[in-house]
């Protein structure tokens, strides 16, 4: 089992861990480079994490519990299920959006389950449990459409952030011959993308 992060060498590996990561990605990030931001050896990462693949989803288990705290602490009225899930859904792109690095973990973590797997979302899973609920009370209200999959929906959301992130440089150099500049155009993207959500889930 991998340490508790209060333990000083264990989350030293892993903020070293997670920034290698973020930049050269799971398959060039070096385990040795890591070790030596962190101030260990490489046997004491071994030991704790076993291999660079167990690092990668520990960074990533880290990392998902940021997630769940920012969501734990979101104020959400109470009523209509559709608004929370719209002031849930906008909380998680604005952390996104606030942690490239999150971000940029996330777009490699479609390497952890091998071909054909797809993202590994394992560690977000709270997160997205808590979209899976509002949707499923939405669906008991008849405000969710009763064909809609609650945890396909809920794991396609994060999915449809992440991706928008991944390519924001992209997306705003092809809108700046159209006047578009990047913090507006989060700003639409975002709208758009829970919009988009909310609509395609919603039973009305």
């Amino acid at each position: 089992m991998p340490p508790k992060l209060s333990n000083d060498r264990a989350l030293r590996i892993v903020v070293a861990a997670r920034d290698e990561f973020a930049r050269r990605g799971l398959a060039g990030a070096r385990v040795e480079q890591i070790a030596r931001r962190a101030g260990v050896n490489k046997q004491l990462l071994f030991y704790y994490y076993h291999s660079k693949r167990g690092l990668f989803q520990a960074v990533l288990a880290e990392a998902a519990g940021e997630l769940e705290a920012a969501l734990s602490n979101l104020a959400l009225p109470s009523g209509v299920p559709l608004d929370r899930l719209r002031l849930t859904l906008q909380a998680q792109f604005e952390f996104l959006a606030l942690h490239p690095q999150l971000v940029a973990l996330l777009s490699q973590a479609t390497h952890l389950g091998g071909s054909g797997r797809g993202m590994d979302l394992a560690p977000f899973a709270p997160a997205i449990k808590r979209l899976v609920v509002l949707l499923a009370e939405g669906q008991g209200l008849g405000q969710v459409r009763d064909d809609v999959d609650p945890h396909l929906a809920a794991a396609q959301a994060l999915i449809l952030m992440i991706g928008y992130l991944s390519m924001e440089a992209v997306v705003a150099a092809s809108a700046r011959p159209l006047g578009g500049d990047e913090p507006a155009l989060r700003e639409r993207w975002r709208e758009a993308a829970v919009d988009l959500v909310v609509a395609g889930v919603s039973a009305r």
